[in-house]
């Protein structure tokens, strides 16, 4: 588990237009924010 304030780990995703970034490629250039949201068309 990662605590309030420490550093993550890297990782890589793919972005919005199927592309790869990496927490590495951003990190010190830019803000990164990484979010988790149901499907749309679940009930949640």
């Amino acid at each position: 588990m990662i605590e309030v304030g420490q550093t993550a780990p890297g990782f890589s995703l793919k972005d919005q237009f199927g592309r790869d970034v990496s927490l590495e490629q951003l990190r010190g250039k830019h803000h990164a924010m990484l979010v988790f949201y149901p499907l749309d068309w679940t009930p949640t």
